[in-house]
This record gives structure tokens, sequence and C-alpha cells, in this order.
């Protein structure tokens, strides 16, 4: 069922106008009507007829070629759907507009050299240890401590020795949770475009830089269910509660099954649970922190950190009840906890993600 909840970020349009990157903008646009091709060009016209698009730009003629690169095709009901080339190049435009948004940041992401698990050499060095690899040996700095300690003789011993500190790059697997209750689109405000935008650009940045990785994205709102990568551009919010317990229950599950040693959910969510399910009923409650809901909630966090499942949780809302109950997942999952506004959402994300992969080897 399509549930029409479409709401265009105004600011992100206009910046898209500014610069007239008109596939840019209609990626956006496709992501924006959940991946319906026909509604997308039609916001472009609408677009155009208000001014925001000059009269002298063809987009008949745009559109034509969208369909010689064998981005969109004939859908056979006399309309157009993407491409598998489509959805791989929205995939990667979303990739490539949030690691720019890093790099403006100052992040601290860089392009990766190497793919999977490996050992990264840092700046920072230390005192050789034996059995110390000696690739990693600072020359310059070792022959410095020997001279400073000979006062300016030359006979370099192995308490002179410094090394490269280094990073290890492990394997991770991630579950991507997206809350698609009926929040993350009302209220003024599109939520779930940039929650499908980060979970482009994850697999964007899995597929190319980390294919060890694993990547799985779910939604939760009445229940929860897992949705194929290829599937995300057509992901819409809808009139639901939301049932984090279960969407936990089924990233636990999933991440089970993978043999990677980090395993980690991100939880995309703008509200408080208002849903549980129990012996195949779903309960409601949309009013207030109903203790029933948040408890067994609660439980299912404790669940995830027994079988070292870090919680990630990202807020898109300052609502005092979520960060209440956000407050309180996070200490019992010893996890961590972001507000991050929609503008911002996939730079907080990758970045997390880049930095969670790493860890100090001694």
């Amino acid at each position: 069922m399509r549930h029409q909840y479409l709401y265009l970020d105004p600011e992100l349009i206009r910046a898209l106008l500014a610069g007239l990157d008109l596939l840019r903008l209609f990626n956006q646009l496709v992501l924006a009507t959940a991946g319906d091709v026909d509604e997308a060009m039609e916001w472009m016209r609408y677009l155009q007829q208000q001014g925001h698009i000059p009269q002298d730009i063809d987009l008949e003629a745009f559109f034509a070629a969208l369909e010689e690169q064998q981005l969109v095709r004939p859908d056979g009901e006399g309309g157009m759907q993407l491409t598998t080339g489509g959805e791989r190049r929205i995939r990667r435009g979303a990739f490539e507009e949030i690691f720019q948004g890093l790099e403006r940041a100052g992040t601290g992401y860089h392009p990766i050299r190497a793919a999977g698990e490996g050992v990264e050499r840092l700046p920072e060095t230390r005192q050789y240890k034996f059995g110390d690899d000696i690739h990693l040996l600072d020359s310059a700095r070792s022959l410095q401590n020997a001279m400073r300690r000979t006062d300016g003789e030359f006979a370099l011993a192995e308490e002179d020795l410094e090394v490269f500190e280094t990073e290890h790059l492990t394997t991770c697997a991630t579950v991507v949770a997206i809350d698609i209750s009926h929040s993350m689109i009302l209220y003024g405000e599109d939520r779930i475009t940039p929650a499908k935008t980060v979970a482009l650009a994850l697999t964007e940045l899995i597929t190319t830089k980390f294919p060890k990785d694993h990547l799985s994205v779910i939604l939760f709102g009445d229940r929860a269910e897992q949705v194929m990568l290829a599937e995300i551009p057509y992901v819409q919010a809808g009139p639901y509660h939301t049932n984090t317990r279960e969407g936990l229950q089924l990233a636990r599950s999933l991440l089970a099954r993978q043999k990677q040693p980090n395993k980690q959910i991100f939880l995309i969510t703008d509200g408080k649970p208002s849903a549980i399910t129990e012996g195949g009923q779903v309960y409601k409650n949309p009013f207030g922190l109903d203790m029933r809901i948040v408890n067994l909630t609660l439980e299912e966090a404790d669940l995830c950190r027994r079988q070292k499942v870090v919680i990630t949780t990202f807020m898109l809302a300052t609502d005092p009840m979520l960060t209440q109950f956000v407050e309180k997942l996070t200490q019992i999952n010893r996890g961590r906890a972001y507000f991050a506004s929609p503008y911002n959402l996939g730079e907080f994300i990758l970045a997390d993600y880049i930095r969670n992969r790493r860890r100090r080897v001694r």
C-alpha cells in the first residue's frame, strides 16, 4: 500500500537548484517519492513552471537522456521506473553527498586504501617492544634518540627504537533499523528520506570499500521487517506506531547469523516506543511512556548487550520522552546515542561507522 506523506525539503531543493544539478535533483526527488519516477518527473516539471528551473532547459530531453543512459525504463503500464543501474546511481550519489559533507566537516574520514581487515600505520609512535614488526620502525626518531642518548655518537641500542602506532581495521556486521512510523514524514519535516539516504550510502561504502563487512536494513513500525538493499529507494513511512522492541529483536537475530567479530545496530528513530508484539498480537499505546512497552524494549536492549551487540541510537527529534527512553536504553546496552538532524544524519553515521571499525593495536 502506498501512503501519501510526501514532503520536499525546501532547503535541499533550493541548494540543488542553485547548482542546477539536474541528476542530483532527480535522484533526491525519486527518494522523496519512494522510488516513483513519474512523480519525480512531475515535480521537476512543476518546479520549472514555478520558475525554479530556467525555461530554456529542456526537461523532456533530460528525461530522454535518463532512458538512453539506462537509468530509467518503461514499466509496461505507460510510466517509467528505475533500472538496476538507476538504483546503483542513486546509491552512489547518496554516498558522494554524505562523503563530501564529511570532508567539509573535517570529521577525520579519509579514502580507504584497502578493503576488509588490515593494519593502518598512524603518525604517532611508541617505544619498541620485543615482537613488534620491524617494518613499523620509525628510523628517523630512533636515530634521534640514539644521538641524544650518546651526545652525538652513533651507537644505536634497543631502548632508542620507536615504532609507529597502528590501528586494526576489523570486519563488522551492521543492521540499520529505520523507524517508519507516521511521524517520520509528518509535521513539516521529511525524516524518512535522510534515513534512506544513509542506508544507501552505507550500502555503497561497504560494497566498494569493505566487502568483508555485512549490512542488513530493517524497518520497524507496527511490526518489523527486513528489506533487501535494492528496495531501499522505495521505502516509505506509513500510519504506524513505533515497535522498537521488535526492531531490535529482528536486528539481533540477523546479527546472530553473521561471523564478523564486531556487531552493531544503527537505530534511527524520531519517537518513543509505542508498540510491542506479544503472542503474535501488537499492543499499542501512543500516549506517554507506557512502562509495559518501555520495560520490554529495554529488556531487548540488555539481551543485545549480552550478545555483544552495540546499539547506536540516532534521535531525529528532541522530544523529552524520547530522550528519557534513549538515555536508559543506552545505559543498559552500554551503547551510544546522538541527536542528529535530518540534515547531518548521514555524516554522523558514516563517521561513526568508520570510527567503530578501528581499534588501537599495541
